[in-house]
């Protein structure tokens, strides 16, 4: 064989070996089944606030979810009545109309019987670390575990700490006798203890509380503290804030349907628990720089009922908590966690408790 013959069968060769080669590869990429990119997990989640408070009690929380999720999961964030009033939220999440809830138990309408301990049981906790503390160093949360195990198709996952809970009126409250006949927006448990001191509980749809106050239907909210009601322009309506709380801290929770719950993957459900605990997070320092500043910077002119008066107080939630106590095991269980906490942080002394 010439030279001349054998670089042409060489190069035929060759020719002939990439050719079956991209072949082969060809024939192997068109085996390959064709796999569709799967959708991300949808949920729909309803918080009680409304749009300017929802910036700061959970929307950067869901904002940084979504984007950790990488694509995987998107939660779709709802504010206050947008899908469903709020009294009938917990019932939405259980009937899988929305997939999960940021709210307070008792204003839900959770049909549970530590929901009277949501929100703001009056005068239980003194400032916001007193929540996550008795639910994750005294029992509460396995407490919280047990009851919404009873209820089929919701599973509660955390509660966290938000604001106080004080007066915002139109009215000086500077004595117990200025409560008699004040028409207030505030949660249904604050709402009858406070019956006892004469104030009208209110109940209205979240976005008709400042025209209702603005057009004197209401003389005021115990709703929140001093850094909600301007956040939200309520103390645009208002004229006096009552430094005397109810409670030191609103306790609030998250719900979601269990089935969806179910369905997400355990990574991404890690990811939402810790979403959730960057939101109490968030809110701890939040609501505490802010119940200082608007003090001392707000629009609101500040009034206080005497120590000894408010006393009187008091000594009435004391008898109240017994009430609730008295309503089931389960609620006597939490009001002696609640007697024996507010107890060691008056003998632990201050900065836990002054006076």
């Amino acid at each position: 064989m010439t030279e001349q013959r054998r670089n042409i069968s060489k190069r035929d060769f060759l020719r002939k070996a990439g050719l079956s080669t991209a072949g082969a590869v060809g024939a192997s990429t068109l085996a390959m089944p064709y796999v569709k990119a799967q959708s991300p997990i949808t949920w729909r989640l309803q918080t009680y606030a409304g749009p300017a408070l929802a910036e700061h009690v959970i929307k950067n929380s869901i904002d940084w979810f979504n984007k950790a999720a990488n694509g995987e999961m998107v939660i779709e964030l709802y504010t206050a009545d947008q899908l469903v009033p709020q009294g009938e939220l917990f019932r939405a999440v259980q009937s899988g109309t929305i997939d999960a809830a940021q709210s307070d138990d008792d204003s839900a309408a959770a049909p549970v019987d530590v929901k009277v301990f949501g929100a703001y049981f009056p005068l239980a906790a003194r400032y916001s670390l007193d929540v996550p503390a008795l639910w994750h160093w005294h029992g509460l949360k396995e407490i919280w575990e047990e009851a919404y195990a009873e209820i089929p198709d919701v599973t509660w996952l955390s509660t966290g700490a938000w604001d106080p809970c004080n007066f915002g009126t139109t009215k000086p409250i500077k004595s117990l006798a200025d409560l008699q006949g004040l028409r207030v927006y505030t949660f249904p448990t604050g709402g009858q203890f406070l019956s006892r001191f004469g104030v009208v509980p209110v109940s209205l749809p979240y976005e008709d509380v400042q025209p209702a106050m603005q057009t004197g239907e209401l003389d005021g909210v115990c709703w929140c503290g001093i850094t909600e009601m301007h956040t939200v322009g309520w103390a645009d309506a208002l004229k006096y804030y009552l430094t005397n709380p109810l409670s030191g801290a609103w306790a609030g929770s998250y719900f979601v349907n269990t089935g969806k719950w179910k369905a997400v993957p355990e990574h991404l459900q890690q990811l939402f628990r810790l979403a959730i605990d960057a939101s109490h997070y968030y809110r701890q320092h939040w609501y505490w720089a802010g119940e200082a500043n608007y003090r001392n910077t707000g629009k609101l002119e500040l009034t206080t009922i005497p120590d000894a008066e408010w006393a009187k107080v008091e000594e009435e939630a004391v008898k109240f908590w017994d009430e609730i106590a008295a309503q089931s095991e389960r609620s006597a269980k939490v009001v002696e966690i609640i007697k024996k906490y507010n107890e060691s942080m008056r003998k632990a002394g201050a900065p836990y408790r002054y006076g």
